[in-house]
This record gives structure tokens, sequence and C-alpha cells, in this order.
């Protein structure tokens, strides 16, 4: 009852004058606590809920203020194993607590990753860390190959923006329709969990309220996946239409894009986006709204992300009541991946049994796949479903740069899938599925043969009890007591129980509201599974 409450205090000044991004705001500006006091009097809200939404976020915490530069600390990053070399650099710059770290900003396929200066770069030596200190030139390109192995949906470009924008007007009113050809081509969510997209149009449409809102989540920061990214950053126009269908099919006027503030350009590109759109006149009767995020991977859990734009602490709701009959300050929303958007422009104008007959029956169209610097041939790779993953490494990965002996496929909580079991799946939900493992974002993170499957666990571990939102005892503790017993088999003579450990991971999974703790048992029981041999001695015979 109480975050209801401060929903609806949040939402009396609207969403231009948004509490989240006041509290960011004065917080990057090293507020004093008289600040916040009257910022929690003009949203008439409670101290307490000023402070704890400005001491969670890793860019906004107390202790982090006076960073000035991010060190990535992503998987693909790690097991590259350069972010050793790149912070030795990076000390003889800066002082040891001008250094932060980000989740993943998105520079998989080149690794030697940080944030600098609302920036990423890239740089592998000293030399080329100073010439980006020195230059004038303030951004780094963020170069990677992009290729398509059928119909380009997501990747092809777009020949003419005012008559892309035209297609609006023609399923105008006809929600129906709409959602028809959604239903037709199966087209399902590609934040993860594969949810058929039409069904949430359906149920916003059918809920009576005079605001509704269009909520796209670019904050699912997976470490390894950057196909969110390219989207944004080379085909915004395919996701701003997206929405903006979406919202003329089921009658809302407003669209928030909420989108990592570890993606610096994808934020000005959109926003220079949506400009454009309102000097053509192309949109009507709508608004974009851009919510920058500070630093949470939990953010990209639905309904912590809309706690988030709230300016409430960014922990998950208790489901149901679903987005859609009770989602961004408490009205029906649709909300979904930017991907997911993405489509929609190519469905409504080719016809959904058109995208229904590109990839499988279950598994429809294509997916973006972000491959990271082990390839030869990294980039982002629009394939059609139902491809085996073989051919996409050899065909466009063009192989790998040193032996492999696992890859972690969709995210820090997607399988892991050992080296052999490759030959055997394709690129759709029910292969991945069924095989134990998870399509996720379809970001590959390679890992050497050299590296310590212990330590990738361990990093797993870690990375969950530092995420967690908190709100539930499993993922808030379980994480925690996880990530201490891998470290302390590694670090002293301690074997862990394996059934503690697997009961652990029960508890993780069946406990968890979300599924960052729930998650995170998949990948964990895939190494088990498949490295017994050098996993064993850590455990208890």
């Amino acid at each position: 009852m109480a975050n209801k409450n401060i929903r609806t205090l949040s939402s009396r000044k609207g969403i231009d004058d948004n509490l989240f991004e006041n509290i960011a705001s004065i917080s990057k500006n090293a507020a004093t606590e008289e600040e916040f006091h009257q910022l929690s009097q003009r949203f008439m809200v409670d101290d307490s809920v000023i402070f704890g939404t400005s001491t969670f976020y890793d860019f906004l915490k107390p202790e982090n203020r006076n960073k000035k530069i991010y060190v990535c600390t992503g998987t693909a990053c790690m097991v590259s194993n350069t972010q050793d070399e790149l912070s030795k650099n990076i000390n003889t710059h800066f002082q040891a607590n001008e250094i932060g770290h980000a989740a993943c900003v998105g520079r998989c396929h080149t690794n030697s990753a940080f944030m600098y200066n609302d920036n990423t770069y890239s740089a592998k030596t000293n030399e080329e860390l100073k010439a980006i200190f020195t230059s004038k030139n303030k951004s780094q390109e963020n170069k990677y190959a992009v290729d398509s192995n059928t119909t380009p949906i997501l990747t092809s470009k777009i020949d003419n923006l005012n008559s892309f924008y035209t297609l609006a007007d023609k399923f105008s009113n006809k929600p129906n329709q709409v959602i028809e050809e959604l239903k037709i081509s199966n087209l399902r969510g590609r934040g993860g969990a594969g949810f058929p997209f039409w069904f949430k149009l359906d149920a916003v449409i059918k809920e009576e309220n005079e605001q509704k809102y269009i909520v796209c989540n670019a904050d699912e920061g997976d470490p390894g996946a950057y196909s969110d990214m390219y989207l944004m950053e080379h085909q915004p126009h395919k996701v701003l239409f997206g929405m903006y269908a979406a919202a003329k099919c089921v009658g809302a006027n407003i669209g928030v894009l909420y989108i990592r503030g570890e993606y610096p350009d994808s934020i000005r590109i959109i926003n220079e986006s949506i400009k454009e759109l309102k000097e053509k006149n192309l949109i009507h009767d709508f608004k974009f709204k851009i919510i920058r995020g500070q630093g949470s991977y939990v953010c990209g859990e639905e309904t912590a992300l809309l706690n988030s734009i709230e300016g409430l602490r960014p922990e998950v709701r208790v489901r149901p009541p679903y987005p859609a009959q009770y989602g961004l300050y408490g009205k029906p929303t649709v909300l979904s991946n930017v991907e997911t958007f993405a489509n929609i422009h190519w469905i409504l104008e080719n016809g959904g049994k058109a995208y229904a007959e590109l990839g499988t029956k279950k598994s429809t169209g294509t997916k973006l796949v972000s491959l990271d610097s082990f390839f030869n041939t990294p980039g982002m790779y629009e394939i059609e479903m139902g491809t085996p993953l073989q051919t996409i490494f050899d065909d466009f990965g063009k192989g790998f740069k040193s032996d492999i002996k696992a890859l972690q496929i969709g995210g820090p909580l997607g399988g892991i899938v050992p080296v052999h079991k490759i030959k055997d799946l394709t690129l759709d939900f029910e292969s991945l599925n069924n095989n134990g493992f998870l399509l996720g974002h379809a970001s590959f993170v390679s890992i050497p043969t050299d590296f310590p499957m212990i330590k990738f666990i361990e990093h797993l571990m870690e990375f969950t009890a530092d995420e967690s939102c908190g709100k539930c005892y499993p993922c808030r503790i379980g994480a925690h007591r996880g990530f201490e017993m891998l470290q302390k088999a590694q670090n002293e003579d301690y074997k862990i129980d394996r059934q503690l450990f697997d009961d652990l991971m029960e508890t993780l999974e069946i406990g968890s509201l979300c599924a960052l703790g729930g998650g995170v048992p998949l990948p964990v029981k895939n190494a088990l599974q498949y490295f017994d041999d050098e996993l064993k001695g850590y455990f208890k015979s």
C-alpha cells in the first residue's frame, strides 16, 4: 500500500518533472541533506524514499560520486583477460578513488573497455589511453561487423523516413488488425522470456483507463549482448516506430525509453531521432520520453524498471497484477524490449504470415546475435531462427581465435554450453531450452580453455549478489553465500558440501521473486554437469 501511495504522489508532476531524474541530478551534484529534503517535500514523499533511491545505483551512490572513469567488469571483458592491464594503465592517470566500474559498456567485440566523460572506449595500450585523454575528438567509433543470413528485418536500411512512418496511419484506429497480424507472426519477446507480444497489446486494449503507457526496456544489460545498443544506434527509427504503432493500437499517448547509462551514444542518438520526428511532424498525439538508467542490472526486470522510473528503489514487484493492468504509475502499460519493438514495422508492412514463414513454427522470424572478441569476425548478425549454431560460428564468426571449452549463451543467467554440444543446437527458444540452456538475448561469450570454470561461476554468483535488488531473501542472501563458498574453496583449506550447495541453488531457483536469483542456478548447474572433472576438487567427495 505504501508504494501505491508513493507511486501516485510521484505521478502528480507528470513524466517531464520526473522524480527519478530529479534524484539522479542532485545526487550527481553532491547534494546536501537539505536539498534531498526539499525534493521530498516538493513531491510530498518521505525523505527515506529519496535516500533509498539515491543510494541504490552504482552511478549515484555517495561512495561513487567522485568517480571519473569506469572500467568494464562485464563477463566478455573478464574472460578476455584485458581488464587487469587496462586498470594498471588507468592507474597511471587517475587516483584510485576516481576509478569506478561499469557492469558492461557494450564493447564485448573488442574488450579493454571503459567509460570516460560520458563516452565508451577500448584502449589496449597506455599510448592509446593517453591519446584518448588528450584528444579533442571526444568519441571513439564503436566498430563491428554487421551481416545477415536471411531476409533482413532488423539490419536493413530505411530508404525514406517519411514513408516509413506513414505505415502507422494505415493501421490507425485498426487495433484488431494490428493484433491479428502480430498474432499470425507469432512474434515473441526478444528480451529473453519469449512471451507472445500480441498478448500484451490485447491485454492493455481491454483495460479501461484514460492514461496508458508504452515502455521500452533498453536497460537489459546482459554482459556480452550488444544487440539493443546496435538497434538504438543504427536503427533508432525501427525502435521508435514500434513504440508509436503499439501506442496507436492500445490508445497510449506517452512512450518511455529507459536506456542504460552505460550506453551514452544510444541515449544521444535516440534523442536526436526523436527531435527529427518532431521537426518532420511524423508523429501525432504522442510523446517520447527518455529516462537514463544509473547503473543497475536488475532494472532490466520489467517491474523493477517501472519502480525506477517512478523514483522508487528498483525492487521487483510481486505479480499479479501484471504491467498490462498495473504498470507505470499504476496505469495499463505495454512493456517490451528494444528488439521486439524493432520488428513491428516489418510485420505490419509485409504481413504476419511473411514473418511466420521465417524461422521455425514456434520460434518465428530472425534474431540478432552478438559474437564476442574470441571469434575471428566478432559482430552483430541477424540470423534466421532455427539456424544451426555451428553454421553461425563458421559462416559469420569465421571460427575462434584461440581454444574455447564452452560458451555462455544469453547473458549471466544463460546456460553454459560445452563446445561439444554446439553441433546439437539451433538458434531458437526450443532447441536451447530442451537441452537445458537458454536463448536469452542470444549473446555468445566464449570461455577459453585456460580460464578456470570455478572462477567463472564465482563471477556469476558475485554478479548476482552485487546486482540483487534485495527484496527477496533467497537472492539477496543466497547469492552472497554461494559466492562466499566458491571463493573460500579457492583460497582456503575448504571443500564445499555438494548437498548444501545443491540445496542453495534450489532455494535460489524456486524461491526468488525474479529471474536474477531464479536464473543464476542454470549456468552453475551446467558447469557442474559438464565440467565435473575440473570442479570436483573444490567439493567434498
